[in-house]
């Protein structure tokens, strides 16, 4: 490689003939068209002539027309480009990213349209992407907060049978990015975004985790990326929140880099770990109960902090006690397991076993092999730890500095929420996340104990 990815810029990052890697393979992305300033949104019938697309539809819900679609509309018509468009009707509580949403949608698609365009953020997003991947159709995006890193990934974070799961699709072919409408997005969306960036600290962390334990493949270069993006987010955190146009530039930027991560990767790891679990479980938690949760990047943050706080009492443990892990496998009861996925899922619980009758990984022969995995590659895994991760107190007073919530309760999360959130979280995807590691050392019980009885403790300060 001529230049490492960290130090290409977006628009050399997304040619169309890819980037051959050290890591042998040659990634690519969608995106093929990006604009991100004061007024970008007047280049979207650029976008649309330079990617060969007529008649364009059009989605948004009421929010995001009031913020974007009006202008959307007065592009499109100037530049005389035929639309259809559809807004989701105003419903109460947040709208989740669901088959209701996905249904409306396609009942409401025209077949003439030759594209999708979503003016939103995360949830119109990821219900534009399946829409779009569905009707065998590329999608676009008019950015209307700096909230989150999905915008270029290639896959939306959907609700399905009441399980949070990531679709696999393709990212949008074009991103128009205009700092005048990302300004008027509320504080909490701003602090959403910064929420998700926070996330990749333990991301990345947990991915070269799992390459060693679990075998996924691992890119150092895909890795250097996120980083970098992390570095550059944190540094314009102030002027975020001040609403800065050139910060605003620089953090949505940041964003979509670490988005297209993700499609460079092809899977999740870069940008999601553990803290995105626990945001799932939470709006699972939610949803069975009937109640809005908190903005996913909000969660996100929370969640972040939660394992910041679980790595340094890992770090306590010089040599972890393989005794209590080979005792665990011998104790481990599919029946008592079974029963406790009831207890923490209720009606989902039926997807959750047939995810662990696919994968079994819960069986002693995969637990026994990943257990001599970690035994071979403690001190790397510790390695890893102090490399990766900052001092949690550094994460708190940024999020602190910037109004952002802190703990659980700040969501109206009880201590039982969070335990059965971390004790929960391996269990929904076969991904190896912290949990799967502390499950696998036989202290994922302890674990949610300590950090419950820390939770109670110290809720008014740092935890």
């Amino acid at each position: 490689m001529e230049k490492h990815l960290s130090e290409m810029s977006l628009e050399e990052l997304i040619r169309e003939d890819g980037i051959p890697c050290s890591c042998g393979k040659v990634h690519r992305c969608g995106l093929r068209y990006y604009r991100a300033g004061e007024g970008a949104v007047r280049f979207l019938p650029e976008a649309l002539e330079v990617r060969g697309r007529k008649h364009p539809m059009v989605v948004m819900d009421p929010n995001t027309e009031k913020a974007a679609g009006n202008k959307v509309r007065e592009v499109l018509r100037n530049a005389g480009i035929p639309m259809k468009e559809f807004v989701f009707p105003e419903r109460e509580g947040k709208m989740e990213p669901d088959e209701w949403a996905v249904g409306a949608l396609t009942m409401a698609m025209d077949p003439s349209c030759d594209v999708v365009i979503a003016v939103g953020s995360g949830v119109i997003n990821d219900c534009c992407k399946v829409l779009a991947h569905a009707c065998g159709l590329p999608s676009m995006v008019v950015c209307t907060a700096p909230s989150m890193d999905g915008y270029c990934s290639n896959s939306a974070s959907m609700i399905q049978n009441h399980l949070k799961v990531s679709l696999y699709n393709a990212c949008p072919e074009a991103i128009i990015a205009d700092t005048d409408i990302l300004a008027t997005a509320p504080d909490i969306m701003l602090q959403a975004g910064l929420g998700d960036m926070l996330a990749k600290y333990i991301s990345v962390c947990e991915w070269r985790i799992s390459h060693l334990i679990h075998g996924d493949p691992y890119c150092e270069e895909i890795a250097g990326m996120v980083r970098q993006c992390l570095k550059k987010i944190v540094a314009q955190a102030d002027g975020l929140m001040k609403r800065d146009p050139e910060a605003l530039k620089a953090v949505l930027e940041g964003l979509v880099i670490s988005g297209i991560s993700m499609a460079f990767a092809e899977i999740s790891r870069p940008a999601s770990g553990l803290e995105h679990y626990f945001s799932h479980l939470w709006e699972m938690q939610a949803l069975q109960r009937g109640i809005p949760s908190a903005l996913h990047g909000i969660q996100v943050g929370v969640g972040t902090l939660l394992v910041l706080w679980i790595y340094e009492h890992m770090l306590e443990t010089e040599t972890p006690d393989l005794s209590r892990a080979e005792n665990a496998i011998k104790a481990f009861s599919p029946e008592a397991w079974e029963k406790q996925m009831w207890e923490l899922f209720g009606s989902v619980t039926p997807t959750v076993l047939a995810i662990e009758k696919q994968t079994g990984k819960s069986t002693p022969e995969k637990h026994l092999a990943r257990l001599s995995l970690i035994k071979k590659h403690w001190p790397e895994i510790q390695a890893i730890i102090r490399e990766e991760l900052p001092a949690r107190e550094q994460v708190y007073t940024l999020m602190k500095k910037c109004g952002m919530p802190l703990y659980p309760a700040d969501l109206e999360l009880t201590l039982q929420d969070t335990r059965n959130a971390l004790l929960g979280s391996r269990e929904i995807r076969d991904k190896y996340l912290t949990s799967s590691l502390l499950w696998d050392l036989g202290l994922l019980d302890e674990t949610a104990d300590q950090l419950e009885d820390a939770l109670r403790l110290e809720q008014r300060g740092a935890i």
